[in-house]
């Protein structure tokens, strides 16, 4: 079955990892993602190495394991977009595409007449979507955001680490870039929001995505904490602000993880560790409760978890409905059973490598699947394809822009 998007064509001109991870589930989906990079150097994480994908005799390629991870189902297209050529060719193409992706700063693009209200003359059904640190309005609009930045700015820093009365205490960022991440995922939405109401209306629609807009609606019930009560959440580690056990326990041979949602769970819990008495204590008895005396509880809980080791936790645990679990490095999730029954570690054919390893995209969709039709492309690996398939130029014409530089 061709993908749910195979009838979309997107122009992406974004780089880094917000707008790429929204153009790569798109096209996962089966849209077809024409990727422009600048000539010679490419997309910026093009660079951001090491590690680099090795090939089969173990030799470091050109390409990173950055730019690998968000730019699989795409072609890449070596253009000057601030030569006059480039423009018309950014133009030709946007004619013929449904939606435009760029992450380039708040105003950009009108230099190069390469803005919405300049493409929509030449495309009124385009989808344009803009993705920048903090948006197309406002007094920050001009400044530069990166995820790092954003996570400190947006809040996320602030609930992130140890407590303040603990060694090592103070404001930590997210292991991974999870506000680029949830920006591609906004914009992805989004553009398929505006594509829904392009089927009804016929017309395109403009899109400002900013990254700090994003860090502060992701906080969810942690904002709404604050909000409620005015007062502003603090770092707890690995704790819940609002569930009392939902944290790491020690264990005889290392740590896992209790996540009991439930005053069920709880006395089951309690019952497993050979202390059913807790579950009746009116200080644990209800979550309200466990929240307000986790002082106690916690220490007791401790306690007893360090009396066997993770697996075994695991074993009695799991049958007894407890949620539990153990904190696996990345060696040890690619090994898990699950995640192979689910096949979430993918190979695609790569021409430096011989085969590339991915990690598969987790939506499921029963007609239309998720599809894998290219590993990430090397720099302008499409370029005259593109070129002359889509724009319809001729060899000698392409062979001009690349002998002054154009492409």
């Amino acid at each position: 079955m061709p993908g749910a998007l195979s009838h979309i064509r997107v122009l992406d001109l974004s780089r880094v990892l917000a707008g790429p991870w929204a153009g790569q589930l798109l096209g996962d989906l089966g849209a077809e993602i024409i990727k422009v990079e600048r000539p010679g150097t490419g997309d910026e994480t093009r660079a951001w190495a090491p590690p680099r994908l090795k090939d089969a005799d173990g030799r470091d390629t050109s390409e990173s394991a950055y730019f690998l991870c968000a730019n699989r189902n795409k072609k890449s297209v070596t253009l000057d977009i601030s030569h006059p050529d480039g423009q018309a060719v950014i133009r030709a193409l946007a004619r013929q595409s449904d939606v435009l992706l760029e992450n380039f700063k708040v105003g950009g693009l009108e230099h190069y007449g390469l803005d919405y209200a300049s493409l929509r003359s030449v495309n009124p059904r385009l989808v344009y979507c803009s993705i920048t640190g903090f948006g197309q309005t406002g007094p920050y609009a001009p400044r530069a955001g990166y995820d790092f930045l954003i996570q400190g700015m947006g809040g996320l820093m602030s609930i992130t680490g140890r407590r303040d009365d603990e060694a090592g205490a103070g404001p930590q960022k997210v292991g991974v870039a999870l506000t680029d991440i949830l920006t591609g995922l906004y914009a992805s939405a989004a553009i398929l929001a505006a594509l829904a109401h392009r089927d009804i209306s016929g017309a395109g629609q403009y899109i400002d995505m900013a990254l700090l807009d994003v860090q502060v609606a992701s906080l969810a019930n942690q904002h709404a904490n604050y909000l409620t009560t005015g007062v502003p959440p603090r770092r707890m580690g690995n704790a819940h602000p609002n569930i009392v056990p939902y944290e790491d326990f020690p264990t005889a041979d290392g740590d896992m993880i209790l996540a009991v949602g439930n005053d069920g769970q709880f006395a089951r819990l309690c019952r497993a560790m050979g202390h059913p008495e807790w579950a009746v204590d009116e200080r644990f008895a209800t979550n309200t409760a466990r929240v307000a005396n986790r002082g106690v509880l916690v220490p007791l809980l401790r306690q007893s978890s360090v009396m066997r080791t993770t697996q075994e936790w695991i074993a009695a645990l799991e049958p007894a409905g407890v949620p539990c679990g153990p904190i696996n490095r990345l060696d040890q999730v690619f090994d898990d059973p699950q995640i192979k029954a689910r096949g979430l570690r993918i190979e695609l054919p790569h021409p430096l490598a011989g085969s590339v390893p991915l990690v598969a995209n987790p939506i499921r969709l029963s007609e239309t699947p998720v599809e894998y039709r290219s590993a990430p492309p090397l720099l302008g690996q499409h370029t005259r394809e593109v070129l002359t398939g889509l724009v319809g130029m001729s060899g000698d014409e392409v062979d001009s822009l690349a002998s002054r530089g154009v492409i």
